[in-house]
C-alpha cells in the first residue's frame, strides 16, 4: 500500500467495507476529481484517457460508499452532478422561449393547402423561385429543452405546459446523447431542444428486465422514455437506455445559421445526434415524396415515430409567418394514418364529469393497437351510440352500438382510441339498442340536453341538472381544481380528492385551503388516517400553503368555466391583467349592450360561445360565493406583462383597418404581438393606434371621433422601424 506525504494510506485501495469514516470522506473527495477530470476529458476534449469500464467502477466505487456513509456524500460530487434524489417532486423551470405544439395534417391535401397558405401569407409569388421547406420523422417521445451558458449545460426542462416544465437537468444529464459541453464555436446562450425517445430493442430488454424483477413493465418506448426522463432517482434513469435527437432550438443570443436545414447542421457539429432522415425540399411533390417513402419505412425503423413534420426552411420567413395561437405558421405535423383492429364492445358505462356532462364510455374486449393495449374508447354522446352525427348526418352508415357488438378501433393520431365501424353479421342474436339514462347515475337528478335559445338546437350532450348536490360533478371539479396545469398542489390528487369529499374535509375549493386550520381543532387529525402520517400530513399542509399565491391564468382556468382551457385562460389573463380588473369586468359583461361585454367579444381568440359561459358563471350567485370564499384565502398574481425592448409599440392596443398592401392582415398581426402590442378587431377608448389602409371605413371615423392616432401603412412600419 503506497504513503501519502501525509503518512497516511492512499485510500483508493482500500476496500469499501474497510473504510473508516474519516478515510471514506477522503476518497470521495478524490473521487469527485478523479471523475470531473475524466468527464472533462471525454464531453469536452473528445480524448478519454481511461476506458469505459473504468469509468464505471469509479462511478460504482463512489456510490458504493455514499450508499455506506451516506451522512458524508458531497453537495457537488458525482452522484449530485449525474443526479440527486430530490426531496420531493422536480422543480419547475419557466422557458425563455415557449415550446409550442403543432398544427396537423393528416392527408396529402392538407400538406398541400398548408403550402399554399403559407405561399398566400408571405404573398410567395412562384416567379420569386421555391419555398424550400424541410421535412423530418416526428419523433414519438418526450420533447426536452437544453440551455447551454458559455457551452456548458446548465438545465434542462420537459415540455410542461409550453410555458413551463419540469427541471430534470440531473436526469438529462445522463443521456450519452447530451453532451455537457458543446464541441467548436458556439453562442453565449444556446437552447437546443429536442425529443427523449428509446429505440425497440433497447425498449423490449427493458421490458423483460422489469418483467423478470417482478416490476410493472411499459406499454410503449414512448411511455418508457418519459417514466424514465421523470424518475426521481436519477440513478434509474441512468440504468435506462434513453436517447436524444435534436431538431428545434429555443433562446439563442446568436444565431449560427439562417435556415433550417444549416441550424441543425450546426446542432451535429456541437455534438448532438440529429436524424439522418431530414430533408430540404423545394416542391410539395417532392415533401409528400419524403412522407410516404417515410411511411413505408417506418415497420423497419428502430425507433417510433408518428408523422413527418414540415417546417419552412429560411428563418427569416418563420419569423415573418409568426404564430397562431400556440402553434407555429410556418411548421405542422403530417400524422400517419391511425392503426386499427377488430375487438368487442362489453359494455357501455356512462361517466359524470365536472359540467355535469354525461359521458358514454365503451368497455372492451381488451386489444393491442399500434403497440398499446386499448380496453376502452370515447364514445362522445348518445347521438354518437345511434349513429347520428353532430350535424344529424349519418355515422358509421347509420349503424347503432350495441353491447355484444364485434366493433373496429383506431387510435386517432395513434393516440385517443375511438370505434369507426361496426361488423353486423357478427352481432349477437337479441342484441338491443342502448337505452341512453335520463336520470343522473350519481345522483339520480333529471339529465337533460338543453336547446340553445338561438338556434333552436338540442345540445349533443345530456347534463345533470343537480349541480352543487351531485357528488360526481362536485369531485370532477375539484380534481380539475388541483389538477396539473391549475394549482397542482403536491400531494392533493384525485385519490385525496375522493376520501377527502366522502368524508366531508373538503367539499368546495376554499375547504383545501382551511383544512390545516380545522385539523388543529378536529380529534380525529389528519396523520391519523389510513395512508398518512405525521410528515405526509405536514407535506400536504406545507404544499397547499405554497399555492395561496398562484399565477393568474391558472387560477382561471382552476374555477372549471366551461369553454375556458389552458389557452383562453391565458388570453384572458394577458387581456385583463389583475383578477380585480378581470372579475369586475365579467360581472360587468352581463349587460350585453355595454362596454365590458364589447370589450370581452373584442379580446382575439375569445369569441362568444366562451364569452357567454363566462358570464353566466359569474351570474351565478353560488360560484360568486364560492369564489369570495376561496379569495379569502388565495391571491391570484398580476399577469406579467409582455414587453419588447425597444418597441414603440409595446403594450399598446393597436387596430388594423382598410386594405394592406405591403402585408396581409395576418401578418400584420403577427407581427404587432411580436412587438408587444395587443391587436384588437374593433376601435374604442381604449385603442391606442389605427393603422388604417386604402378603403377604410366606419372604424377609421370612429378613431377619428375618438381622437385616436392614426397611421398609414407606411406610417406603420416607419413607426416600428421594419
Amino acid at each position: 500500500m503506497s504513503e501519502k506525504t501525509t503518512g497516511k494510506p492512499d485510500t483508493k485501495d482500500i476496500r469499501v467495507e474497510d473504510l473508516t469514516a474519516d478515510q471514506a470522506a477522503m476518497e470521495l473527495v478524490r473521487l469527485a476529481e478523479e471523475i470531473a477530470e475524466n468527464d472533462r476529458r471525454y464531453h469536452q476534449e473528445d480524448a478519454p484517457t481511461i476506458s469505459d469500464a473504468d469509468y464505471d467502477a469509479l462511478r460504482r466505487r463512489n456510490s458504493a460508499i455514499e450508499a455506506r456513509f451516506p451522512d458524508l456524500v458531497l453537495a457537488d460530487g458525482p452522484s449530485v452532478h449525474v443526479g440527486a434524489t430530490p426531496a420531493s417532486g422536480f422543480g419547475k423551470i419557466t422557458h425563455s422561449v415557449p415550446m409550442l405544439s403543432l398544427d396537423n395534417a393528416f392527408s396529402d391535401e392538407d400538406v398541400r393547402d398548408f403550402v399554399g397558405r403559407v405561399r398566400r401569407f408571405l404573398k410567395f409569388d412562384p416567379l420569386m423561385g421555391a419555398l424550400a421547406v424541410t421535412a423530418e420523422p416526428k419523433i414519438d417521445g418526450l420533447s426536452l429543452s437544453l440551455r447551454y451558458e458559455g457551452g456548458e449545460l446548465v438545465h434542462a426542462a420537459t415540455r410542461g405546459d409550453g410555458t413551463t416544465g419540469e427541471n430534470v437537468t440531473a436526469n438529462a444529464r445522463t443521456i450519452k446523447d447530451i453532451p455537457e459541453k458543446l464541441a467548436g464555436d458556439v453562442p453565449d446562450i444556446v437552447e437546443v431542444r429536442g425529443e427523449v425517445y428509446m429505440a425497440h430493442k433497447d425498449f423490449q430488454d427493458l421490458n423483460a428486465r422489469m418483467e423478470a424483477n417482478g416490476g410493472k413493465v411499459f406499454a410503449n418506448p414512448r411511455n418508457a422514455a418519459a417514466g424514465s426522463l421523470r424518475q426521481l432517482k436519477s440513478e434509474i434513469t441512468a440504468s435506462r437506455p434513453l436517447r436524444f435527437f435534436a431538431y428545434a432550438w429555443g433562446e439563442m443570443s446568436e444565431m449560427p445559421a439562417d435556415t433550417q436545414t444549416a441550424m441543425v447542421q450546426a446542432f451535429e457539429a456541437w455534438g448532438f445526434k440529429v436524424n439522418p432522415l431530414m430533408k430540404r425540399c423545394e416542391a410539395v411533390e417532392e415533401l409528400l415524396g419524403v412522407y410516404h417513402g417515410i411511411e413505408e419505412s417506418r415497420a423497419r425503423l428502430d425507433y417510433d415515430i408518428d408523422g413527418v413534420v414540415y417546417k419552412v426552411d429560411r428563418l427569416d420567413l418563420q419569423e415573418r409567418l409568426g404564430f397562431v395561437s400556440r402553434s407555429p405558421r410556418w411548421a405542422i405535423a403530417h400524422k400517419f394514418p391511425a392503426e386499427q383492429a377488430f375487438t368487442v364492445l362489453n359494455d357501455i358505462e356512462i361517466q359524470v364529469g365536472r359540467t355535469g356532462a354525461l359521458t358514454p364510455v365503451a368497455k372492451l374486449e381488451p386489444i393491442t393497437v399500434g403497440g398499446v393495449v386499448v380496453s376502452n374508447a370515447t364514445l362522445h354522446n348518445e347521438d354518437y351510440i345511434k349513429g347520428i352525427g353532430q350535424d344529424g348526418e349519418p355515422i358509421r352508415d347509420g349503424k347503432d352500438l350495441r353491447i355484444g357488438d364485434t366493433v373496429k378501433i383506431q387510435r386517432a393520431g395513434d393516440v385517443i382510441p375511438q370505434i369507426v365501424d361496426i361488423d353486423l353479421v357478427k352481432r349477437p342474436a337479441g342484441a338491443e339498442p342502448f337505452v341512453f339514462p335520463t336520470v343522473c347515475p350519481a345522483c339520480g337528478s333529471h339529465a337533460v340536453r338543453e336547446e340553445n335559445e338561438k338556434t333552436g338546437r338540442k345540445d349533443a350532450v345530456r347534463r345533470c341538472t343537480g349541480g352543487l348536490i351531485c357528488p360526481a360533478q362536485a369531485t370532477e371539479k375539484l380534481k380539475h381544481f388541483v389538477s396539473r396545469n391549475a394549482f397542482d398542489i403536491e400531494g392533493f390528487g384525485e385519490k385525496q380528492v375522493d376520501a377527502f369529499y366522502k368524508d366531508g374535509l373538503v367539499m368546495a375549493p376554499a375547504d383545501i385551503f382551511t383544512l390545516e386550520e380545522r385539523d388543529k381543532r378536529s380529534l380525529t387529525k389528519l396523520r391519523n388516517r389510513e395512508g398518512f402520517g405525521a410528515v405526509s400530513a405536514k407535506n400536504l399542509f406545507e404544499a397547499i400553503d405554497a399555492r395561496r399565491s398562484i399565477e393568474l391564468h391558472r387560477f382561471i382556468f382552476a374555477l372549471g368555466i366551461r369553454h375556458v382551457g389552458e389557452g383562453n385562460a391565458k388570453l384572458l389573463a394577458r387581456a385583463y391583467g389583475s383578477w380585480t380588473t378581470f372579475y369586475a369586468a365579467m360581472k360587468a359583461a352581463h349587460d350585453e349592450t355595454g362596454e365590458a361585454w364589447a370589450d370581452l367579444n373584442d379580446i382575439d381568440g375569445i369569441g362568444h360561445i366562451v364569452a357567454y359561459a363566462l358570464i353566466e358563471f359569474f351570474a351565478e350567485e353560488h360560484n360568486r360565493d364560492q369564489l369570495d370564499a376561496l379569495l379569502g384565502e388565495v391571491s391570484p398574481q398580476d399577469a406579467e406583462k409582455i414587453q419588447a425592448t425597444g418597441s414603440p409599440v409595446a403594450g399598446k392596443t393597436v387596430v388594423f383597418t382598410g386594405s394592406l398592401e405591403r402585408m396581409t392582415r395576418d401578418e400584420a398581426k403577427a407581427m404587432a404581438e411580436r412587438l408587444g402590442a395587443k391587436v384588437s378587431g374593433s376601435v374604442s377608448k381604449k385603442t391606442d393606434l389605427v393603422v388604417a389602409g386604402p378603403g377604410a371605413g366606419s372604424k377609421l371615423k370612429k378613431a377619428q371621433d375618438l381622437d385616436i392616432d392614426v397611421v398609414s401603412e407606411d406610417g406603420w412600419f416607419d413607426l416600428v422601424g421594419a
